[in-house]
């Protein structure tokens, strides 16, 4: 994406067995690279509709499109994604079709402007980052043994026995583990959100979606401090001495931090 004060509406019109794609707002001066590609096969080319001085990220589909691929979802991703990396954008949820473009600025644009416009004015030189991590399950579970004497007793208790007669010792072999998980969880999220204290402007922690997961938070910061970040999570991961693994994924669309209106057709 590129900035131009004189940008041009998509001129192809959707036809009635058309309708529009919604990505996501924009300011109203950000002119789409002929490299976008939007959803489809082949990748519908990206254009934009305006309204008062901001603007929306569309593309035209065949009306009666069954939307949801796996493509679909990694072309929406990426488009907004890549935005991102260089102007504020808001990202719409995946599948908002509407009709056509006249009702994309009647009906979105409009009716939300002003909200549309403070919110990417608040965005300005920010993207979204996630840390992730997950524990090396061997590592995690070595420790814990070593340093927890009743999860040795359990273990060896289950070592010893028969499956059916170490029934009991492994329920509470999986509990302690589990809470020892979400234990360590908490307190390595807590560092992590520490130490990203005076970078990130805003940080929000997620559930986590696997039973081995560390860390999982996304932050918004500035784009040009990306290098701070990839310092911190590089050395917050060395620290950890292969307990787990951090990453730093980004720039993204601020999906965590902002909430648009959702396109209806």
């Amino acid at each position: 994406m590129t900035t131009s004060q004189e940008t041009k509406d998509g001129a192809d019109r959707p036809q009635a067995d058309s309708a529009v794609y919604v990505y996501g707002i924009v300011p109203g001066d950000v002119e789409v690279e002929e490299s976008a590609q939007g959803i489809g096969d082949p990748p519908a080319p990206v254009e934009t509709v305006h309204e008062g001085d901001i603007a929306a990220l569309v593309s035209v589909i065949a009306a009666d499109r069954a939307l949801g691929t796996p493509e679909d979802l990694q072309a929406h991703a990426k488009l907004l994604d890549g935005t991102a990396a260089v102007v504020p954008v808001l990202p719409l949820r995946f599948g908002a079709v509407m009709t056509d473009e006249d009702s994309v600025a009647e009906e979105l644009l409009r009716e939300h402007h002003d909200e549309f416009a403070q919110a990417l004015k608040a965005l300005e030189g920010q993207a979204e980052y996630v840390v992730k991590g997950r524990y090396d399950a061997e590592a995690f579970l070595t420790r814990l043994l070593s340093e927890n004497k009743q999860a040795r007793q359990l273990s060896d208790d289950i070592r010893n026995k028969p499956e059916d007669a170490s029934r009991n010792s492994r329920i509470a072999l999986g509990e302690l583990i589990a809470n020892a998980i979400e234990s360590m969880r908490n307190a390595d999220t807590k560092t992590v959100i520490d130490d990203l204290d005076g970078i990130a402007s805003q940080v929000n922690p997620r559930e986590p979606t696997h039973e081995w997961d560390a860390v999982h938070v996304a932050l918004l910061a500035k784009v040009e401090r990306q290098a701070e970040l990839e310092e911190v999570v590089g050395r917050l991961s060395e620290n950890a001495g292969g307990r787990m693994k951090l990453r730093l994924l980004g720039p993204l669309a601020a999906y965590d931090f902002v909430v648009t209106a959702r396109a209806q057709g």
